[in-house]
């Protein structure tokens, strides 16, 4: 049990000191890099992952093109995380992949893959829980806590997630926005 307990804080520390290095670095290109070669991670063209972004585990995380990670973010991928093409998600956004069971007598680890389709936009300080899926198109407002799947092109709001309105499927923009010193 001890050296159970040694491995997993040596994971925490190597991954603490693998989210500095992709913190520090300055330009997305390297960015990119660092994830697909430190975290195993599948990131796609022009996809901007900003500063402050917390990567809980290696592997397990795939990030489609044209997307943007903004600055403070958790991105928990110990459960699976993917993230379509032309997807923003705004600062501050916590996306939880794992949990604990809280009617379980020991409070067992749950997991559930979280998949947040193309052309979805998650404003700031939103969390999203284990097991979430936002279909394509997607908008969750700010300060929500999304704890249900959210249908195509539906916007949600509130603390739990509500539905609120449809949105319009004529999507033009791209979600890449690689402005350096973003906060």
């Amino acid at each position: 049990n001890m050296m159970k307990l040694i491995k997993l804080n040596a994971k925490k520390v190597i991954i603490g000191f693998l989210n500095a290095i992709l913190s520090l670095s300055t330009f997305f290109v390297i960015r990119r890099f660092l994830l697909r070669v430190l975290f195993r991670a599948i990131v796609g063209n022009k996809s901007t992952v900003h500063r402050k972004v917390k990567i809980f585990d290696i592997g397990s995380l795939s990030i489609g093109k044209h997307s943007t990670i903004n600055y403070g973010c958790f991105l928990d991928n110990r459960g699976g995380l993917d993230i379509g093409d032309n997807v923003n998600i705004s600062h501050c956004v916590k996306i939880y992949t794992m949990g604990h069971d809280l009617d379980d007598p020991f409070a067992k680890l749950v997991k559930g893959r979280v998949q947040i389709g193309s052309n979805s936009w998650v404003f700031p300080n939103v969390l999203i829980m284990p097991g979430v899926t936002l279909a394509e198109g997607a908008v969750v407002y700010p300060g929500s806590v999304v704890t249900k799947n959210i249908p195509s092109y539906e916007v949600w709001g509130g603390s739990p997630a509500k539905f609120i309105c449809h949105r319009k499927r004529d999507i033009k923009y791209e979600a890449s926005f690689p402005v350096w010193f973003a906060i």
